[in-house]
């Protein structure tokens, strides 16, 4: 079969080689394959990425873990063993033809690999090279390996989730991979821009004499401070540890979950428009009047009395009827809802937030849709997840030319699979 990307995406013509391994890196590969570059991931002969095996659960028919699903839509698999020396060659080969190379190794593990910053700029001063790490190429962490529960503990996410009396709590999905897996996507796209926006320059009339590219450096740990927003910003401002709030809200009152006669609801007064009307529809209007809860910050002051005034309130009526009673009022309200019942939304149907694809063993397989739409463009892969190795000689024959007999040479060799 012959790869062919989808002409009107962004990235079409874009060669990405995926070299990382888990969830960041392939996240970001796995966005940058929903933009129409051309993903080719390489893993170990007959083992693969090692998310494969972390099951279950995993996908009907035989197929690899829902872990590895999640994250290597729309890529093509290429099983290549780094470790033998006679690899060398081949992985060079295949980064003196691509755009984009996204990998997670240690520093260490680079140098040993012949992936090292000088020797990748001489091979291809046009590659954009994106490195994801737990804590960034500098700074005395720069070896210490990066794992999503360890960065949650280190880089203050974990410190401010959680009830206020209680332990502190990771959130519930690997969030500081899936955080810098987008930072990294943008820099991968950043970088393609900034070497390709002017035609005339060096690297365009002469790439082998230009300039290396400057490296992209991510940091699981830099990326999730950056993105705890307010809360740090709020401790730079005025020395303070921020502290817990379980599900309210530092800087807003009332916004929160709450418990109602049926289930629960969140509220998110955002203003103090929403806070009059919500007090009118639900025939509170004192509480409107009352001048320790008339505006934000008073309500922030008082949150210990107006709280439990409002959790008590909403206990009185069904979840379905306090959205619809907020809704009228144009207030934020919506109910708590599982993960099977977000699936079977209409609204999920509606952005076709679930498709079907089937792999190349013909197993077919629910996932979950790129997140980015764009009016006429397909910004979403509708490749499965590749089985170990199943591209390896489609992708040596595309992007390096290699013929039968030179392919068959490096699997007698044990370099591919």
């Amino acid at each position: 079969m012959t790869h062919t990307a989808t002409p009107q995406n962004p990235l079409a013509g874009i060669r990405v080689l995926d070299l990382s391994r888990v969830l960041a890196g392939p996240f970001c590969c796995q966005t940058l394959a929903d933009l129409g570059a051309d993903v080719v991931k390489v893993e170990r002969p007959g083992l693969g990425d090692e998310t494969r095996q972390w099951g279950p659960p995993f996908m009907p028919g035989g197929g690899p873990s829902a872990y590895y699903v999640s994250c290597n839509r729309g890529k093509r698999s290429v099983a290549i063993d780094l470790a033998r020396p006679e690899s060398r060659g081949l992985i060079d080969d295949l980064l003196r033809t691509a755009d984009v190379m996204v990998e997670n190794f240690l520093p260490s593990s680079l140098a040993k690999l012949g992936l090292d910053a000088d020797r990748l700029a001489a091979l291809n001063p046009r590659l954009v090279r994106v490195s994801i790490s737990g804590y960034g190429r500098t700074g005395p962490l720069a070896n210490v390996p990066g794992y999503d529960l360890v960065v949650q503990a280190t880089a203050g996410i974990m410190s401010i989730t959680g009830e206020a009396e209680g332990m502190p709590m990771k959130v519930g999905v690997a969030i500081t991979d899936v955080i810098t897996g987008l930072y990294a996507a943008l820099s991968a796209v950043a970088g393609v821009f900034a070497r390709d926006r002017a035609p005339t320059s060096a690297a365009k009339a002469a790439p082998q004499s230009a300039a290396p590219l400057p490296a992209f450096d991510l940091a699981l740990a830099d990326c999730t401070l950056a993105a705890l927003v307010n809360v740090v910003q709020g401790a730079l401002a005025t020395g303070e540890r921020p502290r817990r709030f379980g599900n309210a809200h530092p800087q807003i009152v009332p916004y929160e979950a709450f418990a109602t006669a049926d289930g629960q609801v969140v509220l998110g007064v955002g203003n103090d428009q929403q806070w009059q009307r919500f007090c009118a529809a639900a025939g509170q209007e004192a509480w409107a009047a009352d001048p320790r809860f008339a505006t934000n910050p008073r309500r922030v002051a008082h949150r210990e009395e107006l709280v439990p005034l409002v959790a008590e309130l909403l206990r009185t009526r069904t979840s379905a009827e306090w959205q619809a009673l907020c809704g009228e009022a144009d207030v934020p309200c919506a109910p708590v809802l599982a993960i099977d019942q977000i699936l079977a939304t209409p609204q999920v149907r509606a952005r076709e937030m679930v498709r079907q694809l089937t792999d190349g063993a013909g197993r077919t397989m629910p996932v979950v849709a790129g997140p980015i739409h764009a009016d006429g463009l397909p910004l979403s892969s509708r490749k499965a997840p590749p089985a170990i190795g199943q591209h390896t000689d489609e992708v040596l024959r595309e992007w390096l030319a290699y013929d039968e007999p030179r392919i068959a040479e490096l699997r007698r060799q044990g370099v591919v699979a």
